[in-house]
């Protein structure tokens, strides 16, 4: 990771490594927080109420044909398989890359299939933890040697807590060939040497697909499909997790606005209509930057795709009919093979053959045609181009290349359907020490908000208070934020108070700078100070104006509001 992803200057946080085990407790944790019961034990027949988390539930049918949705669920009870039938408004299926809702749903994957199988191995070491901390500091470690080759993970070297890939290919392989003894052997072939406190704790195969649902949602707007469940692509930049929680962050604030009837149901249509696009794009810059990994192992003389090649031929020619055993054998046979291009005999300088293959591996590095880790246009760069927004139709030309694979970096926007740009500011209070905070911590998490971001003229205090009447009207929540510049604060409290009378909903901040003479936060967003931004509550741009609005600012915030909250359609 390069030095400027943690020098937070186009977000307010820095770039993290995060497990997702871990993220789970967080969340679990969090919702106990806000008095959500967790259920943990063997289930139980009592009535279901609101705020609950089941677990050891597993859904196994769906209804939706009626005005609810019905899903039955399967859970223990006194070492039985019991069921029971829970009836929803709306089914959300966040249930992973093999998602049940998914299936019983009948929505169909799309993209391709298999890329490869692996074994996924979870062991603690903290003697290799201290060992990669001291002298190879590092997240993500590809191993080839003439013994073995796999993708070491680091998820804490701290802790040594590690994540093993290692390729997978059965039927010639079984689980029982990765028992936590023969996954030990293989870390320390890995690792070149014994590891005294290495602690198996849990292997598992797994398959490797780049794949969207053909929809995100169907029966009538009540299921929905988010995260894993709805897109699956290899892990290769993290944009697994990263998708996902966008989904999370762009579905939440729309079945809020439609439980509390501030919105249609047709603001449902829309999170498939912003979120599709985006799996879509990053399924494919996924493929791509698994594939630019695959860059290194070929430079080596270790091509990818003649090991798959053979294990395809056992499994469906002539080689098919040969005996298992004689199968394994060949199997292993092509390994070894494979593996001895990298003995130090061959892969040395004074080798034609291995010095031209390290020449090659060093222009991958220097050309940065390997694997990429970050990809902050595509992680905050992101944009929706229609959807629960207003577009702006003189807009540049959205650039839809087919990415590359290649890190481009964040260019802030404040194009409709982009995400709010970042920039810290000032809270002017009565408190004598005022807050410095991101302009995207003002975005409410507590509740449906829209944040209007205007300067302090007298015709943006105008439109302020259209949109307070409008939102009014649509029973909906609308904050307004007074961004005052560094160089003009004076009488900030009583002007804004008497401008936004009788609202009280709205704040006043100034704008930091982090050094002088540094363009505005208005000029980064490519419109004037006269302009005014709304912001939906998942921090995306849902309108701008670049200048005054010309005409009735009532009528313009009603259509505006309409748009959004689906009430057009």
């Amino acid at each position: 990771m390069r030095p400027k992803d943690f020098e937070k200057i186009v977000s307010p946080v820095s770039v993290a490594h995060f497990s997702q085990y871990k993220l789970t407790n967080l969340l679990l944790k969090r919702l106990e927080n806000l008095d959500f019961h967790v259920r943990r034990l063997e289930g139980e027949l009592d009535p279901i109420g609101g705020r609950q988390i089941l677990m050891g539930h597993e859904c196994v049918a769906i209804d939706a044909k009626n005005e609810s949705v019905t899903a039955t669920v399967s859970f223990l009870k006194g070492g039985k398989h019991m069921r029971r039938n829970i009836q929803c408004r709306t089914l959300i299926g966040a249930d992973g890359a093999g998602s049940a809702v998914r299936s019983l749903a009948g929505i169909e994957m799309r993209g391709e299939k298999n890329l490869q199988k692996l074994i996924s191995v979870h062991f603690m070491s903290r003697e290799l933890g201290e060992y990669l901390r001291n002298s190879r500091p590092g997240m993500l470690f590809f191993i080839f040697n003439t013994e073995a080759i796999g993708v070491l993970v680091a998820h804490d070297l701290q802790q040594g807590e590690f994540v093993l890939q290692i390729p997978y290919y059965p039927p010639q392989q079984t689980l029982s060939d990765f028992s936590p003894e023969i996954c030990k052997m293989l870390i320390f072939k890995l690792v070149g040497q014994e590891l005294a406190d290495c602690n198996v704790v849990d292997v598992k195969p797994w398959v490797m697909h780049a794949e969207v649902a053909e929809k995100f949602i169907c029966c009538e707007n009540r299921v929905i499909l988010v995260g894993d469940a709805a897109h699956r692509f290899p892990p290769a930049g993290g944009f697994g997790m990263n998708t996902g929680i966008q989904d999370a962050h762009n579905l939440a604030w729309k079945i809020a606005a439609l439980v509390k009837g501030t919105a249609q149901s047709s603001i449902l249509n829309t999170y498939e209509t912003e979120r599709r696009p985006i799996a879509l794009f990053n399924t494919s810059l996924s493929v791509q930057n698994f594939r630019a990994a695959m860059s290194v192992p070929s430079a080596l003389g270790l091509d990818p795709t003649v090991a798959n090649s053979v294990h395809r031929l056992l499994n469906t020619t002539i080689g098919s009919i040969f005996p298992s055993g004689l199968q394994k054998t060949i199997l292993d046979r092509v390994f070894a093979a494979g593996r001895a291009h990298l003995s130090e005999s061959l892969l040395n300088e004074s080798n034609p053959l291995g010095s031209l293959r390290l020449r090659r591996l060093k222009s991958v590095f220097e050309e940065g045609k390997s694997l990429q880790l970050q990809f902050p246009a595509e992680d905050l760069g992101f944009r929706y181009l229609e959807g629960a927004l207003v577009p702006d139709n003189g807009s540049a030309d959205v650039d839809l290349e087919v990415p590359t694979g290649r890190r481009r970096d964040y260019v802030p926007s404040a194009d409709p359907g982009s995400r709010l740009p970042h920039t810290y500011v000032r809270i002017l209070s009565d408190s004598p020490s005022e807050d410095i905070v991101s302009i995207l911590d003002l975005v409410s998490i507590e509740k449906v908000e829209f944040l209007l971001i205007i300067a302090p003229f007298e015709e943006s205090y105008q439109l302020a208070r259209a949109t307070f009447k409008v939102a009014e009207e649509f029973r909906t929540n609308v904050k307004v934020c007074v961004l005052w510049p560094s160089d003009n604060v004076d009488g900030t409290k009583a002007r804004s108070k008497q401008a936004l009378a009788p609202w009280q909903n709205y704040i006043n901040v100034m704008e930091l700078k982090r050094q002088p003479g540094e363009a505005s936060w208005w000029s980064i967003c490519k419109i004037t100070d006269r302009g005014s931004i709304l912001v939906r509550p998942d921090e995306h741009i849902a309108w701008l104006v670049k200048s005054i609005v010309a005409g009735d600012p009532t009528l313009r915030m009603r259509e505006v509001l309409s748009t959004i909250l689906g009430f057009n359609q």
